[in-house]
């Protein structure tokens, strides 16, 4: 089965909960973006990624827009379920943007990066999206006939963010076209699917029917309509 849950700020309470001790061996837990895992390099965080690679689950991460990206180009590139990653450590890896995966049955499209307008510090530069992305986007796209049954993104379509009322742009913002809604809101014309999953807002929202916002909730993919968006105990 494929789970999903929110952004994790290299917190490692959330692979502690009940609801991720519940998930066997050969699932996929997805987090949408701000993994946070990777950040110095040092010992103690290399001891972590480790623990995290052992899970007996896979853990698969969206990059989000507070992340070191320098530190996670250090890590080499591997195809997995048919889509490229970075492998972190064993059983854990980050999704290169625009892929789509083949998971137990189900095609899972996985877009990450976003617009840092908290004004809080990431490492380095590559939290936007780029042209490039989204062109690798359309290309896995197209391959797959647009249809998908989930996508897990870290920031959500801009009709979403607005109906959220979270995001605003502002005179300093970047113009809209060079914004990741943008890329996203190009990708969601042409795409089908059952369910979008993104973590961008920290809550634990059912927007609609179709549109998961996830922040501690871990849910399964599958089943996720009629889910408690709590945080799980």
């Amino acid at each position: 089965m494929i789970y999903v849950t929110g952004d994790t700020h290299g917190d490692l309470s959330r692979f502690k909960l009940s609801a991720a001790r519940k998930i066997k061996k050969r699932d996929v837990l997805i987090v949408c973006g701000d993994f946070g895992f990777v950040w110095d390099g040092g010992v103690k965080e290399k001891r972590v990624l480790k623990w995290l690679g052992k899970r007996r689950y896979d853990v698969l991460f969206a990059d989000g827009a507070h992340e070191n990206f320098d530190e996670l180009k250090k890590y080499g590139e591997e195809y997995w379920c048919g889509g490229k990653t970075r492998k972190i450590s064993g059983r854990l890896r980050m999704s290169a943007r625009g892929q789509v995966f083949e998971i137990g049955g189900k095609r899972v499209f996985v877009f990450g990066g976003g617009d840092r307008d908290d004004g809080a510090a990431s490492g380095g530069e590559g939290e936007k999206p780029t042209p490039e992305d989204f062109a690798e986007a359309m290309k896995n796209l197209e391959k797959a006939d647009f249809k998908v049954d989930y996508v897990v993104s870290y920031e959500p379509p801009t009709q979403i963010t607005e109906f959220l009322s979270l995001s605003k742009l502002d005179d300093d913002a970047a113009p809209e076209s060079e914004r990741a809604g943008h890329y996203l809101d190009e990708i969601n014309k042409k795409l089908k699917y059952e369910r979008w999953f993104f973590g961008r807002h920290h809550i634990n929202k059912i927007v609609t029917p179709k549109y998961f916002a996830l922040f501690d909730g871990i849910v399964s993919a599958e089943s996720a309509v009629g889910a408690h968006f709590k945080k799980p105990r």
